[in-house]
């Protein structure tokens, strides 16, 4: 029994027994063609429809929105998404493709959104039959995210939308977007709005999206340009100005650190195989199978006893990492409620880096042939994933900015100049 399962309560322990009897018994389809690594990573429309296939399943036997209330499509459950998580990641289940409506759009237009509002999107985003993006990043606001300069004018009953958002994952599926825009340009935060707008219904008439093509040779990313988009106020979270506040619950819940306990939690960004316990391309424990089947001088990589510490090294921080965050569910071993869940993302998003650095090193030469080529070791996934791993370290925030929040909100250091 694992010391998550110890700390179960009855309820929790009924359900995960649950979820383990659903996902043995469920046989997940084959896809069709090689998935991606991640969510953000889906280039292809069978890869979506096969992912959305599946977390459609997941949603109807109740492992998806678990701890939302059943008026909003949820379950009504308590503290039971993290176990659903676990167990469809031992299960070694593909992941859930709509990351950023489990992730941040949910939890926004939760505690931000009108019943009605709650109630018409929310059901449909956790069985996945409407994709969500994130429309926050601008050309010119990325770190001083506060600077964004997509402007809502309001005419007549409507608000009419112009402006350029850029770095969009899954913008080209959403039908949905989360959008941070401003409605005062005499004030910088008061004068912030957050509205959650439809772009797909409008694609070729308001709304275009351009993919932008990745150093792995993916287009994960968009840019999306508004031109007289208009919405209704019904779909304008919290009042006109305070989009600022509404999107610190965005952010928080991106970085790990919010309230409601949602997919991103506890490090098990959307369910499935990714992370579980390291064992898959881009997790620490992997490296050990590729050095055994790697050559060095006639042996193997991993007969080199510096590969082995700087291997165990790794698993070291990964282990370190992964029992850290068990503290942040523990009521008083957090001297700060942000500390951790902020510190993890930091962590875990640098350990991902260097654990594909040093699987370049392990594989040597073979490092520079990729996914497809047929001599590539693992299939050419580790090239892949050292790559992506730069996205992860500058998405939510870069590690230079993480760094700047936990000295300057959780330890009180003064503000860097």
């Amino acid at each position: 029994m694992s010391e998550d399962q110890k700390k179960d309560t009855p309820e929790q322990a009924d359900f995960r027994a649950y979820c383990r009897d659903w996902l043995s018994k469920h046989e997940t389809k084959t896809p069709s063609s090689r998935l991606p690594q991640s969510a953000i990573e889906i280039m292809h429309t069978d890869q979506m429809e096969y992912l959305r296939e599946w977390q459609y399943e997941a949603y109807q036997a109740g492992l998806v929105g678990c701890d939302y209330p059943v008026e909003e499509g949820g379950a009504g459950r308590k503290d039971c998404q993290l176990i659903a998580n676990q167990e469809m990641q031992a299960a070694n289940k593909p992941f859930l493709p709509n990351i950023l409506g489990l992730g941040m759009a949910a939890p926004t237009i939760h505690f931000h959104g009108k019943q009605g509002v709650k109630e018409n999107l929310l059901p449909r985003l956790f069985s996945c039959e409407d994709v969500w993006c994130q429309g926050f990043s601008e050309p010119g606001a990325g770190s001083d995210l506060a600077n964004v300069q997509t402007f809502a004018e309001k005419k007549g009953d409507k608000w009419v939308i112009n402006g350029h958002k850029v770095w969009t994952s899954l913008a080209h599926f959403a039908d949905w977007m989360i959008l941070l825009l401003r409605t005062d340009k005499s004030e910088k935060y008061d004068g912030l709005s957050y509205f959650v707008v439809p772009i797909k219904s409008e694609l070729g008439k308001s709304v275009e999206v351009r993919p932008l093509i990745k150093i792995t040779g993916e287009t994960g990313f968009n840019e999306v340009f508004f031109e007289n988009l208009e919405v209704t106020e019904d779909y304008l979270l919290e009042d006109l100005g305070k989009g600022w506040q509404v999107a610190q619950t965005t952010l928080l819940h991106e970085r790990g650190a919010g309230p409601m306990v949602t997919p991103s939690s506890g490090g098990a960004t959307s369910g499935g195989s990714g992370n579980q316990e390291g064992l898959s391309v881009g997790g620490a424990y992997s490296l050990i199978n590729l050095a055994k089947a790697s050559p060095r001088n006639g042996r193997t990589a991993a007969d080199d006893p510096v590969m082995r510490d700087k291997i165990m090294e790794m698993i070291i921080r990964q282990e370190g990492s992964k029992q850290g965050a068990r503290r942040a569910r523990v009521e008083g071993l957090c001297d700060h409620p942000m500390r951790i869940p902020l510190q993890s993302k930091l962590v875990m998003s640098e350990i991902r880096q260097d654990c594909g650095a040093l699987a370049m090193e392990i594989e040597g030469a073979a490092s520079t042939l990729y996914i497809n080529d047929e001599n590539a070791p693992v299939g050419g996934e580790w090239p892949l994933a050292y790559m992506n791993s730069y996205g992860v370290t500058i998405a939510a925030g870069t590690s230079e900015i993480q760094r700047n929040i936990l000295g300057e909100r959780v330890l009180g250091m003064a503000k860097s100049k």
